[in-house]
């Protein structure tokens, strides 16, 4: 059985100021390229039966500067999308909503047909691609390489949690994270590793 491996893309402009980044397709900063980069090590020792990278243009050009080739997109690991927050920092949110909380309420639709996502929503995306992966899994290690709040709710669902408790593995950018098993039960092998 192969090991689930995650990398949350490069940083951002709006990763580094906070800023809800889901459909907005900003590009890798100068540090973020960096960091891509900078996995080639962690990764090029591995053979893998698949990888598939979130369709945004920072994840695949994460995937590309860590030196991964022939990764498929998949629409289903896309960001959570942040409807009428996209673009806002909790701070900013906190100011009209004190008690608004990303785990439990998720975020609201935004203008011009701009969806917010449940936890539940993004909970059924993630198990969707845990559904895939787990069919090439036997056949060896699978990466994904996609984004930070996404990544989160799928190592709860992949832990048998709920996806509201995403909120307890805080991702940084450009790292790698490994999903392994231990006895038979799915575990956290590694968390935020950088080279």
């Amino acid at each position: 059985m192969g090991d689930l491996l995650l990398v949350r893309h490069g940083e951002t402009e709006w990763s580094r100021s906070g800023q809800h980044t889901s459909w907005t397709d900003l590009p890798l900063t100068q540090r973020g390229e960096e960091q891509a980069k900078s996995l080639t090590p962690l990764l090029a020792t591995r053979a893998f039966a698949l990888v598939l990278t979130s369709p945004l243009g920072r994840a695949v050009r994460t995937a590309e500067l860590a030196g991964l080739s022939g990764a498929a997109t998949d629409p289903d690991l896309h960001e959570w999308y942040y409807g009428a927050y996209e673009g806002v920092t909790t701070a900013e949110i906190h100011r009209t909503r004190p008690d608004w909380d990303l785990w439990t309420d998720g975020a609201p639709p935004g203008p011009d047909e701009k969806p917010g996502e449940s936890p539940e929503q993004v909970g059924e995306r993630a198990d969707r691609v845990l559904s895939r992966v787990a069919e090439v899994l036997p056949q060896g290690d699978v990466l994904l390489v996609a984004h930070g709040h996404f990544l989160r709710v799928l190592t709860a669902r992949r832990l048998g949690l709920p996806p509201s408790d995403g909120r307890l593995f805080r991702l940084e950018t450009g790292t790698l994270s490994r999903l392994s098993t231990e006895h038979g039960w799915p575990v956290v092998a590694e968390w935020n590793t950088r080279a």
